[in-house]
């Protein structure tokens, strides 16, 4: 039989089942149908036991349940099977997850948290229609339009926060030191999300920390370095994705370009022959070869470790931390009809050496500690300031109580790989001064 026939016999094996199934097809047998299908490899048994389970539920349920309802329900068991991370999208998912991807929505301009069952400011962002309303971190929002807060989830919230570019909404509000709330009402406007924040830890040494991959993360990172640069000389730098779940496979390849020259930074491959996909660096290393240090955890998954192994293995940065997550798996999009769209695993992650990420993770060159809090005094001898009912110094006694925590005491994994890094910064000054240049009197 030709191949066509072939395949259009099992597409419309499939189609009569599905299309019977309200209707008791499940009992209806056609020996030769069913023998030509087999040899297609059509699971024609499968399908009736699928059909007479459906059957059953619609007949024997307790509940009436929809045939929508049932077959959305198969179709996420099915792909929930498959592996962790392939799923089916609805339309409220599938729009979540282009806001994860490209960092933009619609929305008022502030990261939040919940307290006492409100919702608590922790900041606006710059230029926002929070910040142009006033409102300020440590705010308390008690009511968003006709809805009061109280017994609604963090997420409930920020969701009828969210909005069409335009839109308005109303928002009481309680601030600090105020005893009653204040009615505000705001323009929703498009919001960008940034994933990348940077700083000195002293001066010459910087720090950028990468909190997940979007579509612009490459191009933030890359102003990121020019604002420290702009600093003064860089002369090393702290990369910090830990707890960095992933995200955009274009973002992480551009951010270890920005420290490469050359050669590959990742490749993936699929179960068909020749679907190995390279991603190489381009010429131009952003740092000049200043020293890096990769600070991952067990957090740091997918992108962030696509990163992390290529400037391993191309030798461009020492990784500090723990072993991370280890998703080398590749997840594909591919839309649906009526807004819906399937996320499927499509390929494995490989860094240029070979490795695959998948269930393994990368192994940090060194190793730190998992420290929660860490309680640092420079001795432990006795003090006039330890013994009790001691006098208090009328001068320095509020001074000394108001000492900052050290970088250790605050975030010892950093403190760990700022240690480092001021090593390796050390040893290259000194390979500079021990092989000066040679044209040099």
């Amino acid at each position: 039989m030709p191949e066509f026939t072939l395949t259009a016999l099992r597409s419309a094996m499939l189609a009569g089942i599905l299309s019977a199934l309200p209707f008791g097809f499940a009992h209806a047998e056609d020996p030769a149908l069913d023998q030509q299908a087999r040899q297609q490899g059509v699971p024609v048994d499968e399908l009736r036991a699928f059909a007479e389970v459906m059957e059953r539920i619609r007949g024997a349920y307790i509940e009436q349940i929809d045939d929508r309802e049932l077959l959305e329900s198969a179709i996420r068991g099915m792909l929930y099977e498959l592996d962790p991370h392939s799923s089916y999208l609805t339309p409220d998912q599938f729009d979540d997850l282009q806001i994860t991807t490209t960092g933009e929505f619609g929305g008022l301009g502030i990261e939040v948290t919940m307290e006492d069952g409100f919702v608590k400011v922790v900041t606006p962002v710059d230029d926002s229609p929070a910040s142009k309303a006033g409102i300020q971190a440590g705010d308390l929002i008690l009511k968003i339009d006709d809805t009061f807060v109280k017994g609604l989830s963090l997420s409930e919230a920020v969701e009828l926060m969210r909005g069409e570019v335009g839109s308005e909404i109303e928002l009481m509000v309680l601030s600090e030191g105020k005893e009653n709330p204040r009615q505000v009402t705001l323009k929703r406007d498009k919001i960008q999300m940034h994933s990348v924040k940077s700083r000195l830890l002293e001066p010459g040494l910087g720090y950028v920390r990468i909190s997940q991959f979007q579509n612009n993360t490459g191009s933030d990172t890359a102003k990121a370095l020019e604002k420290l640069s702009a600093k003064g000389e860089l002369q090393g730098l702290v990369l910090d994705m830990r707890n960095n779940p992933g995200g955009v496979l274009g973002g992480a390849v551009e951010v270890a370009d920005l420290f490469l020259d050359k050669g590959l930074v990742v490749y993936t491959e699929g179960r068909q022959p020749g679907s190995r996909s390279e991603f190489k660096a381009t010429p131009g290393d952003q740092l000049a070869g200043v020293p890096l240090v990769v600070l991952v955890n067990g957090g740091s998954a997918s992108a962030s470790e696509i990163v992390a192994g290529a400037l391993q293995d191309q030798h461009r940065a020492i990784v500090v931390g723990n072993r991370t997550f280890g998703k080398g798996s590749v997840q594909t999009v591919l839309p649906l009809s009526k807004d819906r769209a399937l996320k499927l695993t499509t390929a494995r992650y490989y860094t240029p050496n070979g490795r695959s990420i998948q269930a393994e993770g990368i192994e940090p060159d060194i190793s730190v500690d998992v420290v929660t809090r860490l309680e640092v005094r420079e001795d432990q001898h006795v003090r006039e300031s330890d013994l009790p009912r001691h006098l208090n110094n009328e001068n320095n006694e509020q001074k000394n109580s108001k000492k900052t925590r050290s970088l250790a005491q605050e975030d010892y994994a950093l403190a760990q790989a700022l240690s480092v890094l001021k090593g390796v910064v050390l040893a290259q000054a000194d390979h500079s001064d021990s092989n000066p240049d040679p044209d040099t009197e």
